[in-house]
């Protein structure tokens, strides 16, 4: 038996060290990564994937560990993946798995692990879908991925969740503002955290003021569920129509809200299943996951090409002294791979 076959098995039966070797594995792109993700993919689809984004110092981490402890309350595992940035020195997370998530500190049925950017966001991504294959393999009830700010990278990491919370910190009239630049089309639900503090019912207001200005295509989400239902009409109809982002307010540090935070991911994962919706998601993210690994390969065998040729340096050369053109350049490098599958092609 090969060492990735021990390590797939010791991990289907759920030893925590095997699960935290693959990530590890994942995380590096390791030699065998691949056939890793592969052997696990067909014991995948049973975990609850949560994304939670928002702003810097909305309380994400807090929110993060609250509700941790509460699946762990109701007899579920969890697994909780948070993106961290990078440390310009080490290229590792900033942020400590042992600092964080201290209330489950110990407890290996929360299975904590933070992923740096380490220079490459796009690949943080392909690893982050990988690591969230892993935790679903080994079995863990609740999938939590958590990214620490709200840029565009990190909101593409986010959507490979089937259901996407974004906190707000009250009173942050910017904030809500550059929601609209983005985030917005993504969130199933929005939490104002830190609700005790002034400015948060202006918050909520703002908030709820944005959902139901934003016409019915744009506020489709990331799972494109079509027209929206009204508060002001509670028909069945609508209910099938689509999900209109739900606003909850929580207090993390006390706990105070979690619950209803929990009953409305609850809901969302329910009507997700009821509609059809979960199913069209999954689709969709395997067409992307599918086309992501075919630019990431088909980049690195032309790299792989260049390099063989010698490098760029001498083409560069050529396009300075106007002796060809960047077209015709591409045209060559590309050329033997476009032979080669015509070729199979027709086969």
């Amino acid at each position: 038996m090969s060492g990735n076959e021990t390590l797939v098995d010791e991990l289907l039966a759920g030893k925590h060290r095997a699960l935290a070797r693959v990530i590890t594995k994942i995380e590096n792109r390791s030699p065998g990564y691949r056939d890793l993700v592969s052997q696990l993919h067909e014991h995948t689809g049973d975990a609850e994937v949560i994304g939670i984004t928002g702003s810097p110092g909305a309380g994400k981490s807090t929110l993060v560990d609250k509700m941790a402890a509460e699946y762990r309350d109701r007899g579920e595992t969890v697994g909780v993946i948070a993106i961290d940035p990078s440390s310009p020195f080490t290229g590792g997370a900033v942020l400590g798995d042992r600092i964080r998530m201290a209330s489950n500190r110990g407890d290996m049925d929360v299975f904590f692990r933070s992923m740096s950017a380490r220079g490459s966001l796009g690949g943080l991504s392909t690893a982050t879908t990988d690591a969230v294959k892993a935790l679903d393999a080994f079995g863990k009830d609740k999938i939590i991925v958590e990214t620490v700010g709200a840029g565009q990278n990190e909101i593409e990491i986010v959507k490979t969740a089937d259901t996407v919370a974004v906190l707000v910190p009250p009173g942050s009239g910017d904030d809500v503002q550059m929601l609209k630049a983005g985030i917005l089309e993504i969130a199933d639900i929005f939490v104002v955290n830190k609700a005790d503090m002034d400015g948060a019912d202006r918050t909520v207001k703002e908030l709820r003021e944005m959902v139901h200005m934003q016409d019915s295509a744009a506020m489709a989400g990331h799972h494109g569920a079509g027209a929206l239902a009204s508060d002001d009409d509670d028909t069945e109809d609508d209910d099938e129509d689509g999900w209109e982002p739900a606003i909850v307010e929580t207090v993390a540090k006390t706990g105070e809200g979690v619950d209803e935070f929990l009953a409305t991911l609850a809901e969302h994962a329910e009507w997700l299943v009821e509609t059809g919706e979960l199913e069209t998601q999954e689709r969709q993210r395997y067409t992307a996951e599918i086309q992501t690994l075919l630019r990431e390969d088909t980049a690195s065998l032309l790299a792989e090409e260049i390099d063989a040729r010698g490098g760029l340096e001498q083409y560069v050369d050529e396009l300075v002294a106007r002796e060809t053109d960047p077209y015709t350049v591409a045209d060559e490098l590309i050329e033997p791979l476009e032979e080669c599958v015509r070729d199979r092609r027709e086969e």
